[in-house]
């Protein structure tokens, strides 16, 4: 499994954005539609909500990669 580690410089990220800033789609459209396919899972459950608020410590996994949220404060 891949892992990456992003570092969060405000209070939360939205889900489909995550997946673009870490290079997993093209687009916010992109990782939207990921996320309808309930392929992403938030804290080892699946997540259909696109728009989720992803905060520091939570980790997001999709097929085989891992997306470790962290604090950059």
């Amino acid at each position: 499994m891949q892992h990456i580690e992003f570092e969060l410089d405000r209070d939360h990220v939205e889900l489909n954005q995550l997946l673009k800033l870490v290079g997993l789609c093209d687009s916010g459209g992109a990782g939207k539609a990921i996320v309808a396919s309930g392929a992403v899972r938030v804290d080892g459950e699946v997540e259909l909500r696109k728009t989720c608020k992803i905060r520091a410590g939570q980790r997001v996994v999709v097929d085989d990669v891992e997306i470790v949220v962290v604090d950059v404060g």
